[in-house]
């Protein structure tokens, strides 16, 4: 593993950032193709060609949503007004729509070659209750790496992917303000999977973090910690040998560190699919007890915020 320094320099002038990038409707059918190109040849191969099935049952749920109920004016305005999340996790009704989606995302799964434990887990959550439900979703969301339902996370967190990130394609980018916390999402409140450094004419070398939950993207300046806000102690490290499309910045102030992802190295790299297979670096951050991962990844439980 090596560490190197960080240019911050972007190309977009002063002023003229983009601060929230919402999701696109094509996000999960793009994961999936970036998920199965990864699993070639890697050794967590099996794994990401099941995220990926995964991945491509949520691109279908998506198009199929119902409308969910969205908040209006007067709560977009409280919440810009308060420096609140108008999707907050914990503040907006969960609406029985993402449950559909998870029904549609398990039927999609029924075809597809996977581990018999994760076709038992289906077969399980077709027999669960509309309550039993909404606790697996509330016990996720409550960001507990001790999930009670380990084998269910997956599913769940895809379809609540689904109902938030269908929501989050339907406000408006003028009708979310700036929350006080700048390491959380905007949109929902959810922490970020990572950041990513972005390419092109607007956002050229701007770095953006990542929804877990929503998948929108937030803009955060460079070499400055996410979650403690400290621009001291900050420094870079990678596999050695590797095209160096994922890092890991650290903080030494808070002793955690988030993934950063170049798509000027990769222009195919995406912060789901690149996490899980970066998982390596991962490892040799708590090899090397430079402090605890950061970031969360619903689809990597054991190494959540």
């Amino acid at each position: 593993m090596t560490t190197d320094a960080e240019s911050g320099t972007s190309g977009a002038p002063a002023g003229a950032i983009p601060y929230l990038r919402m999701p696109k409707h094509s996000l999960f059918e793009t994961r999936a193709a970036r998920l199965a190109a990864l699993a070639e040849g890697h050794a967590l191969g099996d794994y990401l060609r099941f995220v990926a099935a995964l991945a491509y049952a949520q691109h279908a749920a998506l198009a199929r949503v119902q409308v969910a109920p969205l908040p209006d004016t007067v709560q977009l305005a409280h919440c810009q007004e308060h420096g609140l999340p108008p999707l907050g996790i914990q503040g907006w009704a969960r609406d029985p729509s993402w449950r559909s989606a998870l029904r549609n995302i398990l039927a999609a799964l029924e075809t597809q070659a996977m581990p018999a434990a994760a076709r038992a887990t289906i077969v399980r959550l077709h027999g669960l209750d509309d309550a039993e439900l909404e606790g697996l979703a509330d016990a996720l969301l409550d960001v507990n790496p001790q999930c009670p339902d380990q084998a269910a996370a997956p599913f769940v967190a895809a379809a609540l992917q689904v109902y938030w990130t269908h929501m989050a394609t339907s406000l408006d980018v003028s009708a979310i303000g700036r929350l006080p916390t700048p390491g959380l999402c905007p949109v929902c409140g959810s922490h970020p999977v990572s950041s990513i450094v972005r390419a092109g004419t607007a956002e050229h070398r701007l770095r953006y973090l990542s929804c877990s939950l929503c998948n929108a993207e937030w803009h955060v300046v460079r070499i400055k910690c996410a979650f403690c806000d400290t621009t001291q102690g900050i420094s870079y490290y990678a596999i050695e040998g590797g095209p160096g499309t994922v890092k890991a910045e650290h903080c030494a102030a808070c002793k955690s560190y988030l993934k950063i992802l170049y798509v000027e190295k990769d222009p195919d790299a995406d912060v789901v699919a690149d996490d899980i297979a970066s998982l390596g670096l991962d490892i040799l951050m708590a090899e090397s007890g430079l402090g605890h991962r950061g970031g969360l990844n619903f689809f990597l439980l054991g190494g959540s915020v």
